[in-house]
């Protein structure tokens, strides 16, 4: 990495350095007026994600920011917009950990990244705004510093935690003895369960289900921000969106739980994972079940994405728990 580009380790000092930067260039730059911006942004509606989903494929990471669900799942809360120009994806929304900053996302796309880059600065320069790239993940670094970057912000919370698919399938090995023993509790408790693919004919009791969850769960406004996003991506398997995979766990005529996800190359993302405290170790079955199902079902998939733990530290230990093969870095990069 480039020696001249700073790295601040708190937020407001990326951003105070960035603000100082851009208003050092802004005094020796002309003004452009709105019209000259090449990029056009739009709301990403429902209908938009098949096209969009088109260039997330050729993003060679495995970050659950460039996955189909984790787009759809936030974009109220990122208040995702999206522009294509020269065969290439740009989506704007705000910084990950600062709401009322905008933000783009990197672009995906057939455009050199220096030329992506350069349409992003002159919208930015157009609308008067500071030129952020956010939930940067870490293998773009050295090629964003060879495009030209001034200062970067590791974002500590927001790693995903990615997975062995075949580890977390079969939970083999010494590893995974503690979460198979959870599983083996679970069938010995519950020897009536099943597990069903969730679709059109049983997600309505995922939908109801989602009342249990709310009574449990905590009413922090993320949290409750989450519940909210999870019953938007039930409604859309209600209506038939097929990208949409996921499985519920029954015991009798009772939901001990259900998860949703995706897959894009070889990745399978989970996005929703909801279980009740009912039901003892219910949470490792499903977590178990659902990645055998969908390796049987995708046998492209080598790992799983979990996504990040947001500084919680109780689904911190959690998700390490799993052994993840790597955790995905992501960065805050003013341009």
């Amino acid at each position: 990495m480039n020696t001249a580009v700073k790295t601040y380790l708190d937020y407001e000092g990326f951003i105070q350095a960035l603000r100082q930067a851009e208003a050092k260039r802004m005094r020796f730059r002309p003004k452009i007026s709105e019209e000259t911006s090449e990029l056009k942004f739009n709301p990403i509606t429902h209908g938009d994600m098949e096209k969009i989903f088109h260039y997330l494929q050729m993003e060679t990471g495995r970050t659950t920011d460039f996955s189909y669900a984790g787009i759809l799942m936030w974009v109220d809360y990122f208040r995702y917009e999206y522009a294509i120009s020269d065969d290439t994806l740009f989506i704007k929304g705000v910084v990950e950990n600062d709401t009322d900053t905008p933000a783009f996302s990197l672009p995906v796309g057939k455009l050199p990244l220096k030329d992506s880059l350069e349409k992003i600065r002159s919208y930015c320069r157009a609308h008067d705004i500071s030129p952020v790239l956010s939930a940067v993940p870490e293998y773009a670094l050295d090629e964003l510093d060879s495009a030209g970057i001034s200062s970067i912000n590791p974002l500590e919370d927001w790693g995903d935690y990615l997975y062995d698919a075949k580890m977390l399938s079969t939970l083999t090995g010494k590893k995974m003895s503690k979460k198979r023993n959870h599983v083996n509790k679970f069938d010995s408790l519950y020897p009536e369960s099943r597990l069903e693919p969730l679709d059109t004919t049983n997600v309505d009791k995922a939908i109801d289900f989602m009342t249990i969850i709310d009574a449990e769960g905590d009413d922090v406004p993320m949290a409750v921000e989450e519940r909210r996003m999870t019953r938007i991506l039930l409604d859309l398997i209600k209506e038939g969106d097929i990208r949409l995979e996921g499985a519920i766990l029954m015991v009798g005529d009772r939901v001990a739980a259900f998860t949703i996800g995706d897959v894009k190359n070889d990745t399978l993302f989970v996005h929703v994972e909801k279980a009740s405290r009912a039901f003892e170790g219910c949470y490792e079955k499903i977590n178990k079940e659902f990645a055998a199902m969908m390796t049987a079902r995708h046998p492209e998939i080598v790992y799983i994405n979990r996504e990040d733990d947001s500084g919680d530290e109780g689904l911190r230990k959690a998700k390490q728990s799993y052994h993840p093969v790597e955790i995905l870095r992501k960065y805050n990069i003013a341009l």
